[in-house]
């Protein structure tokens, strides 16, 4: 078990030694847990293999998952890939600093254990503060996952952080709650059309209106098999699962509420929307209105965990539309629910579910 240090990073000026510590850390080859806009992140440097290594064994994470590289600005873009389209200039104008991640040819600079093997590198520019002044104190790009043991829900405090990573991490920066709640975007620009490969804060149709066609790939809302390479972090294992098992339903709030009366056991909750609560008899948590995807993302991770620790069996997720913001909620509900979706405007709400 690795001595961890908990260090603070609210404000880049007041908590400046601090945050010297991080990147001093960071820069000899350890690993530092620090707050994003999206989720907080669990940084190494991204051109150190041994660095990188421990981001690995920490998480429990595939080896095969490529892991972002975050930089603090455009200029340090240059050493990491071979060639940067000419759409970067766009998006970086319209969304750098902040939660999208581009795809682009990697150097050789970048470690294929920081790719995931693949010869492509997934780069972003956070916008956090807090962020960005440890970025400009290491001095070196960082790889940064998402803070927590792989396949668990993102870690969007930094007492998700302890509760997951405490012991086998250098060090904590404790900051607020991250702004965004779900993980960036991810658009690959190394395909013949631009592909979005994960929905994030940044939507597709920001996307295609800066760019205009903009394809989304099938792993978004699909299984991506075993066998397949994942272009991006976040497609190819079961992720952002809590110990519960988690059901998706799809329906109206008078459909949901009826399907979880009717199929509810002890030990079941409801994550549903504030729309869904008259029409529900169950221990509940709400995740935001039906069609507030911001307040969605920022509340789902959250509520998630919390239901963990309220230790539910069951929970019956009400499913946002996969739209918008929404399309990242959506993403994200259904690798926790291992691809289970109950459609009511499919089934008789009173048709026992598929998996029992």
């Amino acid at each position: 078990m690795r001595k961890t240090r908990l260090l603070r990073g609210y404000d880049p000026q007041k908590d400046r030694e601090d945050i010297e510590t991080a990147a001093r850390i960071l820069r000899e080859g350890g690993t530092v847990i620090i707050p994003t806009e999206t989720v907080y992140g669990l940084a190494a440097d991204a051109c150190n293999p041994a660095a990188v290594e421990q981001i690995f064994i920490a998480k429990g994470r595939p080896a095969d998952n490529p892991l972002i590289v975050h930089i603090s600005d455009l200029g340090q873009l240059e050493g990491l890939v071979t060639r940067i389209p000419g759409q970067v200039g766009a998006l970086a104008a319209r969304f750098w600093p902040g939660p999208l991640t581009l795809v682009l040819p990697k150097s050789d600079k970048v470690p294929l254990v920081t790719s995931g093997g693949l010869d492509t590198v997934a780069v972003r520019m956070p916008s956090n503060p807090v962020a960005r002044a440890i970025l400009d104190a290491a001095g070196v790009p960082l790889a940064a996952p998402s803070a927590n043991r792989s396949g668990i829900p993102s870690p969007t405090t930094a007492q998700h952080c302890r509760d997951d990573m405490w012991g086998r991490v250098d060090a904590i920066v404790e900051s607020g709650e991250c702004q965004v709640g779900v993980e960036s975007t991810v658009l690959s620009l190394c395909t013949p059309v631009p592909t979005l490969l994960r929905p994030g804060a940044v939507t597709l149709e920001e996307l295609r209106g800066v760019l205009g066609e903009v394809r989304m790939d099938p792993g978004v809302l699909e299984h991506l098999e075993d066998t397949a390479k994942a272009p991006s972090p976040g497609m190819k294992y079961t992720h952002y699962s809590p110990r519960a098992k988690v059901i998706l339903v799809k329906g109206s709030p008078e459909q949901y509420g009826r399907y979880v009366t009717y199929h509810q056991d002890d030990g079941d909750f409801a994550m549903c929307f504030e729309e869904d609560i008259p029409y529900l008899d169950a221990p509940l948590a709400s995740y935001g209105g039906q069609t507030d995807y911001r307040r969605q993302a920022h509340e789902l991770f959250d509520v998630l965990r919390m239901l963990d620790k309220l230790e539910a069996e069951r929970i019956f997720v009400h499913a946002p539309a996969p739209q918008g913001v929404g399309l990242a909620v959506y993403n994200r509900l259904i690798r926790a629910a291992g691809f289970l979706v109950v459609d009511l405007d499919q089934e008789p709400a009173g048709e026992a579910e598929k998996e029992e």
